[in-house]
């Protein structure tokens, strides 16, 4: 059932940077490999609504409703915006004061379960996707698109913890020089806007 070709089609899906990617890199350059870690997990369990939502036939409601779509995308565009706004606003050197308080990891983890959450295109893509890997002579189709969507999952926390881990490794270079840092901030700032613009402007496919 887990082909060779499945896995190599979501490895390529996986990699390509998206918001989840962004985060994550974000959050391993600036607050570490720890940090990085829990943003990959919140990323990952952000993708489990999609996956039911697909399994389950509810994505084809946001695919065939022009005001369910509609909504979503927008309060996901807004919440990019607005992640987009805090960082540019925020940016400043970096440093690794102990005695400031720490973003929780509880709170890293919620900011990536929101990015997927508001992305309807996500549960379009599974409802599009899973099905081309499950036979069609399957006893138990509901079952062989729920295991390809932890396969899928599974894949995803491996990819972005070694995006976040990368990242982290180049933490203190950037923490070394204001300049750096703040140009990486405005400019991962800007990414997160033309993402949410992107997806405002995006449409059902």
């Amino acid at each position: 059932m887990i082909s060779l070709e499945f896995i190599l089609t979501s490895l390529v899906v996986v990699l390509i940077p998206g918001t989840g990617v962004l985060y994550t890199v974000a959050t391993g350059l600036f607050l570490g490999k720890r940090a990085s870690l829990f943003a990959s997990i919140g990323c990952t369990f952000g993708i489990i609504p999609s996956l039911f939502a697909s399994a389950f036939g509810l994505a084809a409601i946001f695919h065939t409703s022009t005001l369910v779509f509609q909504v979503i995308k927008y309060a996901g565009a807004l919440y990019l915006i607005y992640l987009a706004w805090s960082m540019w606003r925020s940016s400043s050197r970096l440093t690794l004061d102990h005695s400031k308080p720490k973003t929780s990891v509880a709170e890293i983890a919620m900011k990536g379960f929101l990015i997927n959450i508001f992305n309807p295109k996500l549960s379009i893509f599974f409802l599009a996707f899973l099905p081309q890997f499950v036979s069609p002579t399957a006893s138990q189709p509901l079952f062989d698109m729920l295991s390809l969507g932890i396969v899928f999952m599974i894949m995803t926390l491996g990819v972005f913890i070694t995006y976040g881990v990368l990242a982290s490794s180049f933490s203190q270079f950037v923490l070394r020089s204001e300049k750096v840092s703040v140009a990486i901030q405005k400019m991962i700032a800007g990414s997160f806007a033309a993402l949410g613009l992107k997806l405002a402007f995006s449409e059902r496919t």
